[in-house]
């Protein structure tokens, strides 16, 4: 019996499900079909979501000694590949995403009115969303006893890599280089290399690595830009090129051999937790990458100003906490999350620009871009969200600098112009003496940008505008 395995977000061969149900079963077809027909908000990748794919695609084709490429409607083209290999069955791993439930749906229909056998697992989450539920059957609203609930489940054993014998597909398929999806004019992400290894290897040196040299401290460190302690496993998490399961057996092992990491051990699967958290949301709650979750927020008076979003995306505000972490973002694909926390506080809160914005520019700048944990946690930090920052938390970006970037390591090396401030300045050279810019080099306006917005000010317009939603209908839609 051969098999086909559509391969999505699961692009590894350990702790696989579906690859383990259709290798038990006899030749395998893998697949990959880059869909970009099917979401319904008709959003594409992103460009830094398109790099990461490519060289997992092609690490992944190594991996498995031959994967088939195909592009359009999987509607179609999976019943087309199974006339064209003899498949007598299919089977994937399950997306979240609600255009991604609504098409597979439809898909095993259409795959069981053929006659094919059609099996969907889980792949991509510790539990699955409809697992876990309030006492009285509901969904959870608030991270905390949701991930208590969690906890109280147990997590399945990682299976392992099976033994697999892949199909004469006879030719069948694309060539990767054709798909463009690297950048060429500008090529932007020419260093990426530096900074990232996609692929299944390159996820399990990534935990690797985390767990010899920067799991030990996790807990206090986490929050400094400045120090290594981050595991940089997301985009590797989100691509599944290790499943968060593999993850969460290491970590624990880890903290059974060495009493002493159990609670930065603890502290880092509470972010898996978080992961999970907006899943369950969004399954939940599909309208969440595009309506506020609470209705109340619809009154907030936003700003449209291109001038302000322009700055924010290129890390020209003045701020340069802020400013370091949007030069990161670009010049590497992904942002420390405290960092992230404070840039999106400052676009919402103090240019009080619509947070549907700043998540559209995540979504094509990031290489660990997930619908879940992208629309969550900016409506967290909007406070339109679940168990969302109160309205009132307007992050202080000079006092967020102080405290988690003490030296002025991190803003030293994204804005590098700022390199010879003194550090008590170093967060605020808005507020140094002119004979102190001027040795430093600083012209402000010229070679470092005046803050676009006040913060005492910023922050008065943001609470005013605040007001509006207290008194509004405050119930999150309906599931």
């Amino acid at each position: 019996m051969t098999t086909i395995v559509w391969f999505r977000q699961d692009l590894r061969l350990a702790d696989n499900p579906a690859l383990a149900h259709a290798a038990s079963l006899g030749p395998i077809v893998p697949v990959y079909i880059l869909d970009e027909t099917s979401p319904s908000d008709g959003r594409r990748l992103g460009g830094a979501s398109r790099w990461w794919l490519h060289h997992s695609l092609a690490a992944l084709n190594e991996n498995l000694g031959g994967l088939v490429l195909l592009r359009g409607d999987p509607r179609a083209l999976l019943l087309e590949l199974a006339r064209k290999t003899s498949a007598t069955g299919v089977a994937w791993n399950r997306c979240y995403e609600p255009h991604a439930i609504a098409r597979d749906r439809q898909l095993k229909a259409d795959i069981a009115s053929a006659g094919l056998d059609v099996q969907s697992f889980n792949g991509s989450l510790l539990h699955e969303p409809w697992e876990v539920a309030t006492g009285s059957g509901g969904p959870y609203k608030v991270f905390t006893p949701f991930w208590n609930a969690c906890r109280r489940q147990p997590v399945a054993r990682p299976v392992a890599v099976p033994a697999f014998e892949l199909a004469d597909v006879g030719g069948v398929g694309d060539d990767l280089a054709a798909w463009r999806l690297l950048p060429k004019r500008p090529n932007w992400a020419a260093d990426w290399g530096r900074y990232w290894s996609p692929g299944e290897a390159g996820a399990a040196m990534r935990l690797d690595q985390f767990i010899k040299h920067s799991l030990a401290g996790y807990a206090d460190l986490r929050n400094r830009p400045d120090m290594p302690n981050v595991s940089r496993l997301s985009p590797h998490v989100h691509w599944g090129e290790i499943s968060p399961r593999l993850i969460w057996s290491r970590i624990a092992h880890a903290a059974d051999r060495h009493e002493r990491l159990r609670g930065d051990a603890g502290k880092f699967l509470s972010e898996l937790g978080w992961r999970e958290f907006a899943h369950h949301l969004l399954y939940h709650f599909p309208t969440l990458p595009t309506h506020n979750w609470k209705p109340a927020f619809d009154s907030y008076p936003w700003r449209a100003s291109k001038s302000d979003l322009k700055a924010w995306q290129k890390g020209l505000t003045g701020y340069p906490l802020v400013d370091a972490g949007m030069r990161e973002l670009w010049a590497t694909g992904t942002m420390h999350n405290r960092v992230r926390m404070v840039a999106a506080s400052f676009l919402v809160k103090h240019l009080r620009i619509d947070w549907r914005q700043g998540e559209a520019w995540f979504w094509d700048t990031l290489v660990d871009a997930d619908l879940a944990n992208n629309a969550s946690g900016w409506q967290w930090v909007a406070g339109s969200g679940a168990d969302a920052a109160p309205y009132f938390r307007i992050f202080n970006p000079m006092e967020q600098g102080r405290r988690f970037d003490p030296d002025g390591d991190y803003v030293r090396r994204w804005c590098p112009e700022l390199a010879r401030l003194p550090t008590p300045m170093i967060h605020a050279p808005f507020e140094a003496p002119p004979l102190i810019l001027h040795e430093a080099g600083i012209v402000l306006g010229r070679t470092y940008p005046a803050p676009i917005v006040d913060h005492k000010s910023a922050r008065l317009a943001a609470l005013a505008g605040y007001a509006a939603v207290k008194n509004a209908r405050d119930e999150p839609r309906s599931s």
